[in-house]
């Protein structure tokens, strides 16, 4: 069940990816379009393996970049943005080469803050950046997340050591689900909203599956 609710989604979000590349085609000055876009790519790379999920990543900053040279003032941009950074950071395995892109997702959630104060998904996202170096400094000091930081499987043969390891990847998982999976849900649903709300017919795009 839960991997056809994937697949749905994946289906759900390459339609609304290829919606969007058709729209810009014909109005490439659409900033929400543009959003809408990278919001897509974001929610794909999920699906990707981890250097396939940074190009889609680096892509959907690039069209968050071109939407807020259009509007700079984008406050769901700004935020999609401190999104992308936020991913591309948990998909980087050394501290101090993460630790750039966690900056400038504060700032770009700073951003969207300031410009929709009372929205209650950009303040939780700003709350949530916070932790996001501390979790990212745990994976990598205990080795955890070797899938989601693109390392090796663990190779522990001993019992206790992978009974210990097994308690310390699942508060590991819990944490990184508590932010890295509420980002990114997050932003599977701006993005099928801002789709939904866009006037493109509303039998293009099916209703969003679960995660």
């Amino acid at each position: 069940m839960e991997s056809s609710s994937e697949l749905d989604r994946l289906l759900f979000f390459e339609q609304a990816r290829k919606i969007s590349e058709a729209t810009y085609a014909s109005n490439p000055l659409d900033a929400d379009n543009l959003t809408r876009w990278a919001g897509a790519l974001l929610e794909l790379s999920q699906f990707q393996s981890v250097s396939d999920s940074q190009k889609m990543i680096q892509d959907a900053i690039s069209k968050l970049e071109e939407a807020l040279s259009i509007n700079p003032k984008k406050h769901d941009a700004l935020w999609c943005l401190g999104n992308a950074e936020t991913s591309f950071a948990f998909l980087t395995n050394k501290e101090d080469e993460a630790r750039p892109y966690f900056e400038k997702a504060a700032q770009f959630f700073q951003q969207a803050v300031d410009e929709d104060p009372s929205n209650e998904i950009y303040l939780k996202s700003l709350e949530i950046s916070a932790k996001a170096p501390e979790l990212h400094q745990e994976i990598v000091k205990q080795g955890l997340g070797q899938q989601m930081l693109g390392a090796g499987p663990s190779t522990s043969t001993s019992t206790s050591s992978s009974a210990k390891t097994a308690t310390k990847n699942k508060k590991s998982s819990d944490l990184k689900y508590d932010i890295f999976g509420w980002v990114i849900l997050a932003v599977g649903i701006v993005a099928w909203v801002g789709f939904a709300k866009s006037q493109m017919p509303s039998s293009q795009l099916p209703p969003l599956p679960p995660r």
